[in-house]
């Protein structure tokens, strides 16, 4: 048998520095069909894993292919520092199926008080424990900044979607379906900069580009945290967004009129075929190791770098996801 080539699987498949690479990345770490994976398949996964990083031979392997499709497996089920298994409604696998059914019942159930509440309670929920089950494994999440993370998001998409659809009642129907959205952006400006506090407080660490640490910084953070907001605001945009405009041509048709049970599952469904797209895409939008320049930082962290490494003039730190 041929020995299998090396190649460093910790590191993404496709070349991160172009969002074509980007995507083709997130598409397979975000493909909703290895949720249905069976404890068998994933344990294999692992042991395929654990094998080749220890350049042992992986007879199941037939090619290097083989091994990216164990890999990616691997990395959707189980935590990327403990290799702990996750939760299974927390994987990232699972963040279209489950994207689905809620924004599905955000869209379709909008009018209703308690369906608010009850839906965007769902939501912030469920990204609860995306939060947790995707902690980080050296710097964990206290349950208290959880718990406070979760009040906070809550609370502020209940404000806005509950204020926004009393101001929009005698207003066109397309505006009142984009309350949603509006809850949505809202409670990720909230919940995502409460979940990562500690970095805003600490700051992040800045890297050369050989990966040597070379000073730490808040404003990093700052403007790592702030691409994640816009990066998970648009990956809800073109399904809160295309699937009202969809709902309000069907309305128009007399088709809700006549098919009136057709609502929520054509608007669950339309979400679920967006989101297959929408979800990579998005978190394509900006590189997961991001750049900045040194004149751009605080100005005691750039003193500090000037003065020990005066020919760098960006440096590097890992945004997150």
């Amino acid at each position: 048998m041929t020995p299998l080539p090396r190649v460093d699987i910790d590191q993404p498949k496709y070349d991160q520095s172009t969002y074509v690479g980007r995507a083709k990345h997130f598409l397979l770490v975000t493909n909703p069909l290895n949720v249905l994976a069976t404890n068998t398949k994933l344990e294999q996964a692992r042991q395929i894993v654990l094998k080749y990083r220890a350049g042992k031979e992986v007879p199941e392997c037939r090619s290097i292919e083989d091994v990216w499709k164990a890999k990616y497996l691997y990395d959707s089920a189980f935590h990327p520092e403990t290799g702990d298994k996750q939760i299974i409604i927390g994987r990232m696998s699972a963040q279209m199926p489950m994207n689905m059914l809620i924004t599905g019942g955000m869209m379709a159930f909008y009018k209703s008080t308690g369906a608010v509440v009850f839906w965007q309670w769902m939501n912030q929920t469920f990204n609860a424990i995306v939060n947790y089950t995707n902690r980080s494994g050296t710097s964990p999440l206290s349950n208290s900044q959880l718990l406070t993370s979760y009040c906070l998001a809550t609370g502020g998409a209940l404000a806005t979607a509950l204020s926004l659809n009393r101001a929009v009642k005698n207003m066109n129907p397309l505006v009142g379906r984009m309350v949603p959205l509006v809850a949505v952006a809202a409670a990720n400006c909230i919940n995502i900069p409460c979940m990562r506090m500690q970095e805003i407080r600490n700051g992040v660490v800045l890297l050369d580009e050989k990966n040597v640490e070379v000073g730490v910084s808040q404003k990093a953070a700052c403007v790592g945290i702030s691409a994640v907001i816009v990066s998970r605001i648009c990956m809800a945009l073109p399904g809160m967004t295309l699937t009202p405009m969809l709902m309000n041509a069907l309305e128009r048709r007399g088709f809700l009129a006549k098919y009136p049970k057709s609502n929520a599952p054509i608007q669950t469904l339309f979400c679920g075929f967006v989101l297959i797209f929408a979800t990579p895409l998005g978190c394509a939008f900006f590189k997961q190791r991001a750049a900045i320049k040194v004149a751009s930082l605080e100005s005691e962290v750039r003193e500090n770098i000037e003065k020990k490494r005066p020919e760098l003039d960006t440096v590097w730190y890992n945004k997150g996801l």
